[in-house]
């Protein structure tokens, strides 16, 4: 009797997590998945029909949903381990007693409390073309300059690091928080057994801090990894895309395909080939960890 109320008090508690699962994850892919099967048009006077894997087979076809593929994963593969390592480092330094760490700590995190749609306006306005831009002045200032104003949010090359830069700013609080919140977990008994072996910082850190914060930083690689490939209010309030498909993701690509060209099912199409990549990678990831687990 004991054993069956426990249970029925944890299928309770967990009921909310679930419907919440069932009604924004489950049921939404579900729609997006049997609606790819077809060819779904808003406004289209043709009935909708059963086409197989002709949508998938259209957008593996369209240069510009390739080159979503590409931008997605160049962004995971360079914002991920660089926004891990700042948050990494913040973590570390407001570890120690400094004075004022609270107030550091608040300022870190702030940018992750303001909307996104506030802080690519924000960045627009520090990547405003000529001279008098405030990161094309602060470039040419410390190159004593050197540094030729550039439009950075129009140029083929630089736009896509500029939002690399912007996301990587407005995120690395919200790592730094959870790292943070890791660092305070690790027994100081380990610390103290460490000076006592005579290592040094840098010994301590491999050998104690990091292995302690090994699930910690599986984590908020895996979060961080799932946002990088969601990226999408950037490239729509900051470049729209552009320039010639320079910023454009897979997200910005379904949302044009769906409600910019009324193509339902092309769109429902692209977001099940980014929730089946989303997935492999998570996948990829936890069996990695589960491998480091058995090694250790």
């Amino acid at each position: 009797m004991l054993a069956d109320h426990q249970r029925l008090t944890g299928l309770l508690l967990a009921a909310p997590a679930l419907l919440g699962l069932l009604v924004f994850v489950a049921i939404p892919f579900l729609l997006a998945l049997t609606l790819a099967f077809t060819n779904l048009r808003l406004g289209s006077p043709l009935p909708v029909e059963f086409v197989g894997f002709d949508q998938f087979r259209r957008i593996f076809s369209d240069p510009a949903f390739l080159r979503a593929l590409v931008n997605n994963t160049v962004f995971a593969l360079l914002v991920v381990p660089l926004q891990t390592a700042l948050a990494l480092a913040l973590a570390l330094l407001l570890q120690q007693r400094l004075k004022g760490r609270v107030l550091f700590r608040t300022l870190f995190f702030m940018p992750v409390v303001f909307p996104l749609s506030l802080i690519a306006v924000i960045w627009i306005l520090i990547y405003a073309p000529g001279p008098n831009g405030m990161m094309n002045h602060f470039l040419t200032t410390i190159s004593f300059g050197a540094w030729l104003p550039r439009d950075f949010l129009h140029d083929p090359y630089l736009a896509l690091p500029a939002i690399m830069l912007t996301s990587i700013w407005q995120g690395t609080g919200f790592q730094m928080l959870i790292l943070l919140a890791g660092l305070q977990t690790i027994p100081d008994e380990l610390y103290e057994a460490a000076r006592i072996d005579g290592a040094g910082r840098m010994a301590t850190f491999l050998h104690v801090t990091l292995p302690q914060l090994r699930n910690t930083l599986i984590f908020v690689v895996l979060v961080t990894t799932i946002l990088a490939f969601r990226l999408f209010d950037q490239v729509q309030i900051m470049t729209h895309g552009g320039p010639r498909n320079a910023t454009t993701t897979v997200m910005f690509e379904a949302v044009q395909a769906a409600f910019g060209r009324q193509q339902v099912a092309i769109g429902a199409a692209m977001s099940v080939v980014l929730f089946v990549v989303v997935l492999v990678i998570t996948l990829l990831q936890q069996h990695v960890a589960r491998h480091e687990r058995e090694i250790s």
